[in-house]
């Protein structure tokens, strides 16, 4: 499918040298920030809200958070062919303005002492659902602004954003928390979300989609293309098993996290907002890495190396003892650590699926993904709940924090760390395909 941008070369691709000067790029690089921003204030806001003044329980926070990840499981593939027949600037904007509307009713509730869990739970939801649509939308919006040469670059670009919004969203979420009240947090969000609307609705590109035929697929058949292609190819496939045994685990581990750092560290809700935070500089400096690294030592050394390098940073947190001035700087080096690793393998697993996927599929294979990997997130929340009841918040954190090994295990026995320095071409039919060698 071909793709365009405001500043063009003659193939009609935006040319090397001008992917910052493309004001459509910049357009989207603000806006996603901003939502980013938004999402990852309002991912600490809403459980803190639930822990601090409703004085949510274990499983009732692991309740809270499967909520909110729910829709992975539930709309990411519906997603995924949706956006594929839409343009993604479109799919962007409303999502943008459900999500500053939903947070917005979530903070005038709170400020009026009507936001009880009944209503968090709603809101949760809801901003999760278009979370998923926003999200399909944005990683197939790169592929049809950018050629295929510029993808790493855009997306070291756009993860770098993403870095930004770990840093300063949950300093910001935990800080106004703890100094103003949680309706307030959730209003910023509400913000954040408004400024990516009126970025991204600024974009002018005008996005080249299939046309639609009188008689279109019925949306079960192209969720079944999706679902064939990603099977059908051994790197998809991987990076869809990986993804599952990472984001089961981590979602265990952050409920788990969330009630060991108040409750047991007897930290405060700007201490673990800078707990939190503290992945965001490491993904800047994972985001830099991610451009350079695959090029010098190969995608696959990067990927496994990087992910047991960062999810095997946590499991020094359970033995964790002292007071915050003790514990605090170990969790900051720790959120460091784990934020270079997973930027590291967001980056490069991005440019291995965006590589291996023809255009007229890019958002039912993210979706596909997204929905084998992230659809996990809301059983792994309830199973960290249920640990943390169980079994405490100590011995329940070092058993989530190994499994979460599983996934660089998982990468090193497969083709997929074999990969080398240069990615293999699109195979449009999705079949096996024998990856280059360093």
């Amino acid at each position: 499918m071909p793709s365009a941008s405001s500043a063009v070369s003659d193939s009609g691709r935006p040319a090397p040298s001008s992917l910052w000067r493309d004001r459509d790029f910049r357009r989207l690089w603000v806006g996603q920030t901003a939502s980013q921003l938004g999402e990852h204030t309002s991912l600490l806001v809403l459980p803190l809200f639930a822990v601090l003044m409703l004085d949510a329980s274990a499983g009732q926070l692991g309740v809270l958070r499967a909520v909110g990840q729910a829709p992975i499981l539930l709309l990411s593939l519906f997603a995924g062919a949706w956006v594929d027949s839409w343009r993604t600037r479109t799919v962007m904007v409303l999502t943008d303005a459900g999500r500053t509307l939903a947070l917005g009713a979530a903070a005038l509730g709170g400020l009026l002492g009507l936001l009880g869990l009944p209503a968090l739970l709603v809101v949760a939801f809801t901003v999760g659902a278009l979370s998923v649509f926003f999200d399909v939308a944005y990683q197939a919006s790169l592929v049809r602004l950018v050629r295929r040469d510029q993808l790493v670059r855009g997306n070291s670009a756009l993860e770098g954003s993403r870095s930004a919004a770990q840093i300063g969203g949950p300093a910001l979420g935990g800080a106004l928390v703890s100094l103003l009240s949680a309706p307030i947090a959730a209003a910023s969000g509400a913000l954040f979300f408004a400024l990516s609307f009126l970025s991204i609705r600024r974009i002018r590109h005008r996005e080249s989609i299939p046309e639609r035929s009188e008689h279109p697929p019925r949306t079960g058949r192209r969720i079944h293309e999706g679902l064939r292609f990603v099977v059908g190819d051994t790197s998809l496939r991987t990076v869809c098993l990986a993804s599952a045994a990472f984001q089961f685990c981590f979602a265990a581990l952050m409920t788990v996290y969330l009630l060991f750092l108040p409750r047991e560290l007897h930290l405060s809700g700007t201490e673990v907002g800078l707990a939190l935070a503290a992945t965001g500089p490491g993904a800047l400096l994972g985001s830099v890495l991610a451009a350079r690294l695959p090029d010098r030592f190969g995608y696959g050394v990067v990927l496994v190396s990087a992910a047991a390098l960062g999810d095997g940073a946590f499991l020094c947190v359970p033995a964790l003892h002292g007071s915050a001035a003790v514990t605090v700087p170990v969790l900051l080096a720790v959120g460091f650590v784990f934020g270079t690793g997973g930027q590291l393998v967001n980056v490069t697993v991005m440019a291995v699926r965006q590589t291996a996927t023809p255009d007229r599929m890019q958002g039912r294979v993210a979706a596909t993904i997204t929905f084998v990997g992230m659809g996990m997130t809301p059983l792994g929340s309830l199973l960290g709940g249920f640990l943390a009841q169980e079994w405490g918040l100590r011995t329940s954190l070092l058993v989530t924090a190994a499994g979460m090994l599983l996934s660089p295990v998982v990468m090193a026995l497969s083709p997929l760390a074999r990969l080398g320095r240069s990615l293999p071409a699109c195979a449009e039919g999705g079949r096996d395909r024998t990856p280059p060698f360093a």
